[in-house]
């Protein structure tokens, strides 16, 4: 299994992100199946570890649908470059580029072939590792304007930390040793 495969090549001194892989993708309760892959799917893109992804992205499409393993890959691709242009727009000091139209497809937002709500879900992740605060908050108002808890949100954030640390450390680690 990808996981057990993970935990084995992190070093002594991950050992906390041994266990929190464990909670947070092995043991997770508060996530649908469609949720819980289709979050680690679209993290594990968004960490830029080829180690992270060649370990996770099998699981993922195993679990997954076709159609909730493309969202996922879309969500994604979508947000990676949200997330620069919205960062960008937000941390400029002239709030004129508030006011510019984005002229960006973004349609997939609209129409991501699963539920809405699991879409947002996984844009809200990537955009944690990619650290738009104007996008996290919008999927976050989204999500919750939909009735989702604060606990699920909260999930697929904790799946992003520790997927983008697990990644970081991995990378690192073939890195050093390479």
């Amino acid at each position: 299994m990808a996981l057990d495969a993970l935990k084995s090549a992190l070093p002594d001194y991950a050992k906390d992100l041994k266990l929190n892989l464990g909670s947070v993708i092995g043991n997770n309760e508060k996530l649908t199946q469609q949720q819980l892959w289709g979050t680690v799917l679209a993290t594990a893109i968004a960490s830029r570890s080829p180690i992270a992804l060649r370990e996770l992205e099998p699981e993922a499409k195993a679990q997954l649908s076709p159609e909730a393993y493309t969202a996922a890959k879309a969500a994604a691709a979508v947000m990676a470059m949200n997330n620069v242009y919205y960062r960008t727009r937000h941390l400029l000091s002239d709030p004129e580029y508030g006011n510019l139209r984005a002229g960006l497809r973004m349609n997939v937002i609209g129409n991501p072939g699963v539920e809405k709500v699991d879409f947002e879900l996984w844009s809200l992740a990537v955009s944690a590792i990619n650290g738009c605060g104007m996008c996290l908050d919008s999927h976050e108002q989204v999500l919750r304007k939909a009735g989702v808890d604060r606990e699920v949100v909260q999930e697929a954030f904790k799946i992003a930390a520790v997927v983008q640390a697990v990644g970081t450390t991995l990378d690192a680690e073939a890195t050093l040793s390479a």
